[in-house]
C-alpha cells in the first residue's frame, strides 16, 4: 500500500508529496507542529492537541489554515488512508510560501499545512518499557520560548543524536542553575524516596506536554502526591524512580541517568503502573 500525505488541500502518495522551495517552514523554521497518538484507530487527546496548536499559532501570529472541525476530518482521514491503527499523526503548519525575507510576508499569504501518519511497533515499545531506558544530561541551549511547539528543533536534534551516540534514548536539558527542564522530545519526571512525584511546572522553559497534562489527572485521581517544581540532576540521581512522558512514548521508565542507575536500576513500579493505566484518563476521538 502506498503511504499517503496531506499537503495543502490534497492527498498525495508520499513519494509525490512536496512543499514549495520558498515555504517559510523550510526557509526559516517559521511554523509549528503537533503529534497525536493513534490507538485502536482513534486519536488520543485530539482536543487538547488542537488547543495547544491554536496557542502556538497565536504566539507566532500564524493563521489557522482551516476550522478545527475540518482539521479533525483531515487528521482522521490521513490516519485512515495510511491504515494506522496504532501509531501517530503528525501535523505541521507554516506561515506559507513567500519571497525569502525575514519579515512577515503580506497578510494574504496562506499558511501551508502538511499531515502524515505512521504506524508504531507497539510490541517493540512495550519491550523497551519493560527494560527501561537510559538518558544523558546536557546544557539547555535552546531559545527562551520552547513553550511554543515550533518546528525549529536543531538543539533537540543534536541532543537526541548525542544521546544515541552514548547508548541512551533521550537527553535531558539542564538550565544554568542546574535544574532539569525537559527532554529533547519529552517531559521529565522523578519519584522521590518518600514517594512524591516531581515534575517542572509549565512556563516558557518547557513545552506543556499533552501526555504530561493527562498524567496530572491520573495522579490526582489516584491521590498520588505531586510536586510541580524544578529538580536538579543530583536529585534525579538519588530518586527512587524516573520516567519521561510524550505522545509517542506515553510513560517511559528511565533506569539510568548519565550512566548511573536510578533506584535499583529497573523500571519503577509507579512508572510502570502509570504507563499501564494512562489511557483510562485520556480522551479518544
Amino acid at each position: 500500500m502506498s503511504r499517503v500525505a496531506y499537503v495543502n488541500g490534497r492527498y498525495f502518495p508520499r513519494r509525490d508529496a512536496m512543499v514549495h522551495v520558498e515555504d517559510r517552514g523550510y526557509q526559516f523554521a517559521d511554523g509549528v507542529y503537533e503529534v497525536c497518538e493513534v490507538r485502536g484507530g482513534r486519536l488520543v487527546d485530539e482536543r487538547r492537541h488542537m488547543q495547544r496548536l491554536v496557542r502556538s499559532l497565536n504566539e507566532l501570529r500564524i493563521k489557522l489554515p482551516m476550522s478545527l472541525a475540518a482539521l479533525s476530518i483531515v487528521l482522521h482521514e490521513t490516519a485512515w488512508r495510511n491504515r494506522v491503527i496504532d501509531g501517530i499523526v503528525y501535523l505541521q503548519v507554516t506561515r506559507g510560501v513567500a519571497r525569502r525575507d525575514h519579515a512577515f510576508p503580506p497578510p494574504e499569504t496562506r499558511p501551508s499545512m502538511v499531515v502524515t501518519a505512521n504506524r508504531l511497533d507497539m510490541a517493540k515499545a512495550e519491550s523497551i518499557a519493560a527494560e527501561g531506558i537510559a538518558v544523558i544530561t546536557l546544557p539547555d541551549n535552546r531559545w527562551e520560548r520552547v513553550d511554543i511547539k515550533s518546528v525549529s528543533l536543531l538543539p533537540n536534534v543534536l541532543a537526541k543524536q548525542a544521546a544515541r551516540e552514548q547508548g541512551a534514548r533521550e537527553a535531558w536539558f539542564v538550565d544554568r542553575d542546574g535544574y532539569v527542564t525537559e527532554g529533547s522530545s519529552s517531559n521529565a519526571w522523578i519519584v522521590t524516596r518518600d514517594g512524591k512525584v516531581v515534575t517542572r511546572p509549565v512556563d516558557h522553559s518547557i513545552l506543556r506536554g499533552i501526555t504530561r497534562t493527562v498524567l496530572l489527572d491520573a495522579l490526582a485521581a489516584q491521590d498520588l502526591e505531586l510536586e510541580e517544581r524544578p529538580f536538579t540532576v543530583e536529585e534525579a540521581f538519588a530518586a527512587k524512580e524516573a520516567f519521561l512522558t510524550s505522545a509517542s512514548q506515553i510513560v517511559m521508565p528511565i533506569v539510568r541517568i548519565d550512566g548511573r542507575p536510578v533506584g535499583n536500576g529497573a523500571p519503577g513500579l509507579l512508572a510502570s503502573a502509570l504507563r499501564r493505566d494512562f489511557h483510562r484518563y485520556a480522551e479518544f476521538s
